[in-house]
């Protein structure tokens, strides 16, 4: 009855996971209406997520076999940097990454401070903060 429960609510945060990812694309999409947004952008989030699933695979086979395994600040770095939507995916697809309490504070973390620059370069907000920047130092 036990393993029951926590296989639940692994489901529901996988399913609160694969949400978050969804809800990223469609501000994307809506943004982008908007304030059209780069290619490259879109282009370094679907590049740095395919590597960092590639990534959370070789770290999950690695673990498997006792090899040497990637740090855990590498797979964050990833995700910082644009990667987070293919370590989420990886994390509930293979199973890797989802127990370690701390490691998935970090990660969360990570993907707040992403999506918080994102909102702020894709937007008016750069904008607005750079001439209030300027008029600060005049």
């Amino acid at each position: 009855m036990v393993s029951t429960t926590k296989r639940s609510t692994r489901t529901r945060s996988g399913a609160a996971s694969y949400v978050t990812v969804g809800a990223f694309l469609i501000a994307a999409l809506i943004i982008n209406l908007y304030w059209p947004i780069p290619l490259w952008v879109a282009t370094l989030y679907v590049g740095a997520s395919i590597l960092c699933f590639i990534v959370y695979a070789v770290d999950k086979s690695a673990a498997r076999a006792g090899r040497w395994r990637i740090s855990e600040t590498t797979l964050l770095l990833l995700g910082l940097l644009g990667g987070w939507p293919g370590a989420i995916v990886a994390q509930q697809t293979l199973r890797h990454k989802t127990k370690k309490a701390s490691f998935r504070k970090a990660f969360w973390t990570t993907v707040v401070a992403n999506v918080a620059v994102f909102v702020v370069l894709a937007t008016p907000l750069f904008a607005m903060f750079v001439e209030w920047s300027a008029s600060a130092l005049l």
